[in-house]
């Protein structure tokens, strides 16, 4: 009898640990780690959801920016912090496709982390220098079918998301155009508006003053739905591409030993900011929407877009700059 009784007492034990952690989680200040630099549009997000997110939970929200090895830095640190709600990493598309741009890889996705919450996603656009004489999808494809990797498109560097992106989409469009990376999208855009590249491919936050400024004709957004910034832009798969779809998401996750009961509050207490009309106005103005979501739905998410970048990654090619 005295090994049961043992068991018992080491179980409720636990389960009193268990209960005790619950009861302390946001009993300090919650740290949500970035692995881009401050102003960015990752940084831009997770500065607005900390505003709401300490609102609510009484305990200030630091925004950490580490910037480095492609997120990966940013990425490791928060795999390493202690499991208890109090670190979280505001994840990218980086964070599905690095494990097949680094060999070895630099984490596991699923045995590493859980995921949070989904706060939301913003287009990747395809754009022109507004007097070119290219100024829709189907003239670029042309194009690029009579001059096979002679129609040159500018991203933000090798691996990019929207690197990614267009190889995306010159596989759906059976066309071979030629990458030219940069180091980020500020660059990429100024080449394309002086001529130097054809076409560019960034998020829409990076566009849109040149949009509007006539500088810039976006061709299309990547997005499964028209962008409210951008109305007028079709769809790649209004463009004649059914179903394509390749945006910028943006979401939490924390270590994977994370407590059930902290991830179910957390959510909660995402779902409250991405209600809030600060929020909603941020995701609006960067040209996106926010999708709230349990955590299982971002989940899902993170699996498909690390089985479909890692297959992109593979037979592309693709190595991270």
């Amino acid at each position: 009898m005295k090994l049961p009784r043992i068991a018992l007492a080491a179980l409720a034990g636990l389960a009193l640990c268990a209960s005790a952690g619950a009861q302390t989680f946001a009993s300090r200040p919650i740290h949500i780690v970035v692995g881009y630099s401050a102003g960015g549009a990752v940084d831009m997000v997770a500065r607005g959801v900390g505003q709401q997110v300490a609102a609510s939970l009484g305990q200030p929200v630091i925004v950490e920016n580490k910037p480095g090895a492609a997120t990966n830095l940013a990425i490791k640190a928060v795999a390493d912090s202690p499991p208890d709600g109090h670190t979280m990493l505001m994840a990218a598309n980086a964070l599905a496709a690095n494990m097949s741009l680094f060999q070895p890889p630099p984490y596991d996705l699923a045995r590493d982390f859980a995921p949070v919450a989904m706060i939301g996603r913003v287009p990747v656009v395809i754009a022109a220098l507004a007097s070119s004489p290219i100024d829709s999808i189907a003239k670029a494809v042309a194009a690029a079918r009579a001059h096979p990797n002679t129609l040159t498109f500018g991203t933000p560097g090798n691996g990019s998301t929207p690197h990614l992106a267009m190889e995306l989409f010159v596989r759906a469009a059976g066309v071979s155009m030629s990458h030219v990376p940069y180091k980020g999208g500020a660059p990429a855009i100024t080449d394309v508006m002086g001529g130097h590249v054809a076409l560019v491919a960034v998020n829409a936050l990076e566009v849109l003053t040149h949009v509007k400024s006539g500088k810039l004709r976006v061709l299309a957004v990547m997005s499964a739905q028209r962008s409210p910034a951008l109305p007028d832009a079709p769809t790649v798969a209004e463009s004649g591409y059914p179903n394509f779809e390749a945006s910028v998401w943006y979401g939490l996750v924390v270590p994977a030993a994370t407590s059930g009961e902290t991830i179910a509050r957390l959510n909660a207490e995402v779902q409250r900011a991405l209600a809030s009309p600060t929020v909603k106005s941020l995701l609006t103005s960067a040209g996106g929407e926010v999708t709230p979501g349990a955590p299982e739905r971002f989940g899902a998410l993170l699996q498909s877009e690390r089985a479909r970048y890692e297959k992109l990654i593979r037979e592309a090619g693709i190595k991270a700059d």
